[in-house]
């Protein structure tokens, strides 16, 4: 039986986290020749090429894009045996790196994160956050948050909670235009579209009793950022499919107002995910065991504290 080239495969895995053989060979500590000569003899034993290699680029090739996350769980898990073998004698320490929406990220995760540090110092967290779809095992991303409809992959997932989506405009433009009684009614709306979704222009709704409505939608504004809808959506320019963490204030002050309410919106939960694989370092497992509790509670107080400023609000003297 001969042994698989673990080292090789390791720094096959550094080498598609940092995009580069210099960035793989400072990563580990070792000479750039060293990653080349690793990186050619795993080629070489798997009779493929792994990169496409220019002097100004390096990307991986199909076959390469097959076996990163290979490499990758084969690196995470030689990471976490070794650091299960330490963990009686020592706190968790070393780097996480989370990815998150930008809102939400702000909004939800940066706080959970600030309490996290205080609780683990040895643990360091490197936080990214856009709206644009990750590359979990390909960018080296040990945890992900997203919020949406998860189709089949490869990835661990974890459902934390619902993400209520309400159809949004101002006060000023529903007595303008209409208020929409059935989603169809949309098509005749100005609709600002989110384009970070599968399918953007098309909007599916459910109801309780199990009625489902699907209205293809077109207005003056397409964006990949939800809050970048707001200032418009607050001048009665238009209508917006947004997530209640990010338009609950709003609503609960009356700047905007909710339509369709005997409709869901979106089928979407916020899900946890990692990488492919039973074993990880001791302050992943951490992260995520933190993350999973404060993020539940998270889902659950969204709504109440949009109950509580409206609750606020109608108590206000007029």
């Amino acid at each position: 039986m001969k042994l698989p080239d673990f080292e090789a495969w390791a720094v096959f895995a550094a080498v598609v986290e940092h995009r580069s053989f210099s960035g793989a060979a400072d990563a580990l500590a070792v000479s750039k020749a060293t990653v080349s000569k690793a990186i050619t003899r795993l080629e070489a034993r798997l009779g493929t090429t792994l990169f496409h290699r220019t002097s100004r680029r390096l990307t991986l090739t199909d076959s390469g894009r097959g076996l990163a996350e290979h490499a990758q769980r084969i690196l995470s898990e030689g990471e976490a045996a070794e650091e299960a073998a330490f963990e009686s004698a020592s706190a968790p320490a070393g780097l996480v790196r989370v990815a998150a929406p930008l809102t939400f990220g702000i909004q939800a995760v940066a706080p959970v994160l600030a309490d996290f540090m205080k609780l683990y110092p040895g643990i360091k967290v490197e936080l990214r956050l856009s709206d644009a779809f990750v590359d979990i095992v390909g960018e080296g991303i040990d945890i992900a948050l997203r919020i949406a409809e998860l189709p089949d992959s490869s990835l661990r997932a974890r459902r934390l909670g619902p993400m209520v989506a309400h159809i949004v405009g101002s006060p000023a433009y529903f007595d303008r235009v209409g208020r929409p009684q059935h989603p169809a009614d949309l098509a005749r709306h100005a609709c600002f579209v989110y384009t970070n979704t599968a399918n953007p222009d098309v909007w599916r709704f459910r109801k309780a009793g199990g009625e489902e409505a699907a209205v293809r939608v077109e207005g003056p504004m397409r964006t990949d950022n939800g809050d970048a809808m707001l200032p418009a959506l607050r001048a009665g320019l238009g209508v917006a499919r947004l997530p209640e963490f990010m338009v609950g204030d709003d609503l609960a002050k009356g700047r905007l107002e909710a339509v369709l309410g005997e409709w869901s919106a979106s089928a979407a939960g916020l899900h946890l995910l990692t990488p492919p694989g039973t074993l990880r370092p001791a302050r992943v497992e951490t992260m995520i065991a933190f993350l999973s509790e404060q993020l539940k509670r998270t889902c659950g107080e969204v709504r109440l504290e949009r109950t509580r400023l409206r609750n606020e609000d109608e108590s206000s003297p007029r």
